[in-house]
């Protein structure tokens, strides 16, 4: 099972902290099994959230590839010399 992400940690422990007040000051219980029940209504949707946030995907990296329709050109023709290179005499 794979290690949970550190957007997974925040999003989830933000959702129970937020979720659990929110829904006591709601309800404005005060008894022991109210906040029991909201306590574990709260995990279990930061659970579900902490879950269900995106995991980053492994980049797929491009390849690059040489046209198709090009066709290899000649040394020759693509030196653009028509004529032997002269060399100077140093003097």
């Amino acid at each position: 099972m794979p290690r949970p992400t550190p957007a997974q940690l925040v999003y989830g422990s933000c959702t129970v902290i937020f979720s659990t007040l929110a829904m006591l000051l709601l309800s404005q219980t005060s008894s022991g099994v109210g906040i029991a029940v909201i306590a574990v209504s709260a995990l279990a949707l930061g659970l579900l959230v902490a879950m269900t946030v995106p995991l980053p995907r492994p980049r797929v990296v491009a390849v690059e590839q040489p046209a198709r329709n090009e066709a290899p050109v000649p040394a020759a023709v693509a030196s653009g010399a028509s004529e032997p290179v002269r060399e100077r005499a140093a003097s």
